[in-house]
C-alpha cells in the first residue's frame, strides 16, 4: 500500500466514539488503496473525570459540538479507578482471534457511552466482547488477561506518547516516499480526506518519476 492509517483509541473515550463515523467513512472510500490498523492508546486515571457530574459536563459539550440528537451515558464511569484495562485488553485479544475489524472494540463502546454499562470490570465487558467476536468468552478472557497483551497495550500507549499529542482519537498517515501527518484530537472527514489525497498524489509523482529516469545516482 502506498499510504497507512493508523487510528490510536481509547475504548471508553466519548471523542473516539464520535470518530467512528469518519473512521468507516475513511475506510470505505479507500478500500483496497490505503492501510487501515487501530491500535490503544490507554488513558490514565489524569484523563477520566472525576464524578459524574463532571462526566455529563463533558458529554453535554461533546455532543452539541458534534451536533449529536442524543446525548451519551456517563453510568460506566466509575470514579477513581485509573485505566479501563478490561475492555481495552478484550479488544486487542480478539485480534489473536483473527478479529482485526472494528466490531468488538465497537460492542465495548457502544456498552459503555451508550448503554451505560461497567465496562472496566471484566465481568461485564468479556461477555460483550465474546458475543460480538464470536468466540469463547473463557478463551478470550484468558487471552486478555495474559502479560502479552498487556505488553501490546502497553507498547502502543508508548508509540501514541511517542507522537507528542495527548488527544484521543489520533490519527497518523503515513506513505511509503516518507510523508508524514498527525491529527490529534480531530473528528471531522475532510482534512484527513484532503491529507490522504494529497500523499496518494505525490506517490504517483515519485513512480512516474522513477519510471522515467530511474533511481537516483549513487553519487
Amino acid at each position: 500500500m502506498q499510504v497507512k492509517v493508523i487510528y490510536y483509541l481509547e475504548i471508553v473515550s466519548s471523542w473516539c466514539y464520535w470518530a467512528e463515523p469518519t473512521w468507516a467513512e475513511l475506510k470505505r472510500r479507500y478500500a483496497g488503496v490505503a492501510d487501515f490498523e487501530w491500535r490503544i492508546a490507554l488513558m490514565d486515571g489524569g484523563g477520566f473525570p472525576t464524578s459524574r457530574a463532571q462526566e455529563d459536563w463533558f458529554y453535554r459539550r461533546s455532543g452539541t459540538i458534534v451536533r449529536s440528537p442524543f446525548m451519551l451515558n456517563g453510568d460506566w464511569l466509575e470514579p477513581g479507578w485509573g485505566e479501563y484495562l478490561a475492555p481495552n485488553a478484550l479488544a486487542e485479544a480478539a485480534k489473536d482471534f483473527g478479529i482485526l475489524d472494528d466490531r468488538v472494540r465497537l460492542a465495548l463502546t457502544e456498552a459503555a457511552v451508550r448503554q451505560g454499562l461497567k465496562v472496566g470490570r471484566w465481568e461485564v465487558s468479556a461477555p460483550i466482547a465474546a458475543t460480538a467476536a464470536g468466540i469463547d468468552a473463557a478463551a478470550l478472557l484468558a487471552k486478555a488477561q495474559s502479560a502479552d497483551i498487556e505488553k501490546r497495550l502497553r507498547a502502543s500507549t508508548a508509540e501514541f506518547h511517542g507522537l507528542k499529542v495527548t488527544q484521543r482519537p489520533t490519527f497518523l498517515i503515513e506513505d511509503e516516499i516518507g510523508d508524514r501527518a498527525v491529527f490529534s484530537g480531530l473528528v471531522q472527514l475532510e482534512p484527513l480526506l484532503l491529507t490522504l489525497e494529497a500523499m496518494r498524489k505525490d506517490c504517483a509523482a515519485y513512480a512516474s518519476w522513477k519510471a522515467h529516469f530511474g533511481d537516483p545516482p549513487s553519487a
